[in-house]
């Protein structure tokens, strides 16, 4: 049996032999960042690594904010000993997350302190050879933040921009704090700044209220946006969101038809982005076998894979030849064999 106890203090109870005390914390009143020292494992060459938790935005569709709290970022001094401690297990990459990875600092009260400043401390890690950057929101990719980051030289060039929707009204009604004007004007300093930059987001349809002119500027936006890959979700409704009471909740049969919509795109947005790089040479990080061959990942998160054995874990240069159902297929060029 498990005794939980909420706001009283040890010594107010005496607990029998046969139950737990359990001491349940309000986490909106948590103001720290809970530091477990785990590091998730996603392949034998790639870590994740968790900089912050809670979010202060309070979109009217997202439960987080209220299930997990506010902003808390962890401190700089473990982020750095824990990846120090992994590259000496071989680790390559190191995948920087959160629930809100933008507003890493924000909560500090040294405010000098911010995830570029994060970034430019990790990336003196000698060992390591890649950083990959979780979902940003796009307000952080500033002038600024990009002229920066551009000298993180261990930094993968793919982004996760969180957009949700190509329409302004809608990012309204949604309580996003941008427009498709200021999403825009991101994208071109991202594009600017990495010349193989590969873009993906997230994409909710059917949101409430979403009409089919609404929909229809989100598809067009998407289109010239044109992203790599694109997430996309069909609005669902969550208990003590605005959102969940809003007025012109969308049909179902609406929602399966839009989403079907944007994943053809985003598919053909896919195969178009791996054609280009046929008969191009890229470097990747091998990963994992499977079947007869072994996968890895270039630094914009393209999937290649090639039939050749032994190189896990090894960042090796690879010739493109072909694209099979979203994974471009290489070889190992001559120069790289003969140095295996």
């Amino acid at each position: 049996m498990i005794n939980i106890n909420v706001g009283y203090k040890n010594e107010d109870i005496e607990i029998p032999k046969n139950l737990h005390r359990v001491n349940i914390t309000d986490i909106n009143n948590q103001k720290e960042f809970i530091d477990f020292g785990i590091t998730t494992y996603t392949e034998k060459t790639r870590a994740v690594i968790k900089v912050q938790d809670g979010c202060d935005n309070f979109c009217s569709y997202c439960i987080i904010p209220y299930a997990k709290g506010r902003v808390r970022s962890r401190n700089l001094k473990s982020i750095l000993d824990e990846i120090n401690r992994i590259v000496e297990k071989g680790i390559q990459e190191v995948v920087i997350t959160g629930i809100h990875i933008a507003s890493y600092g924000i909560d500090f009260k040294d405010k000098n302190i911010r995830l570029i400043d994060l970034l430019e401390e990790i990336n003196k890690i000698e060992k390591l050879k890649r950083i990959r950057l979780g979902s940003l929101e796009p307000n952080i990719i500033t002038d600024e933040f990009v002229e920066r980051l551009k000298k993180v030289d261990k930094i993968c060039d793919h982004f996760h921009l969180s957009l949700q929707s190509g329409c302004t009204e809608t990012l309204k009604r949604m309580n996003r704090k941008y427009t498709t004007e200021d999403f825009e004007k991101v994208v071109k300093r991202l594009r600017n700044a990495f010349p193989n930059v590969a873009l993906t987001t997230d994409i909710i349809v059917g949101f409430p209220g979403e009409t089919d002119e609404e929909f229809n500027i989100t598809y067009n936006f998407l289109k010239k946006i044109n992203f790599y890959k694109m997430h996309i979700f069909k609005y669902s409704q969550r208990k003590g969101t605005r959102a969940a009471v809003m007025p012109n909740q969308i049909d179902g049969n609406i929602k399966e038809e839009r989403s079907h919509k944007l994943i053809k795109l985003s598919n053909k947005n896919e195969k178009e982005f791996l054609n280009k790089y046929i008969n191009r040479e890229v470097e990747v990080l091998f990963e994992q076998k499977q079947d007869d061959y072994i996968k890895g990942h270039t630094s914009n998160y393209m999937v290649v894979k090639v039939k050749y054995k032994n190189i896990e874990n090894k960042i090796i240069n690879v010739k493109l030849i072909d694209e099979d159902k979203l994974e471009l297929i290489g070889k190992l060029c001559n120069k790289t064999v003969t140095s295996l």
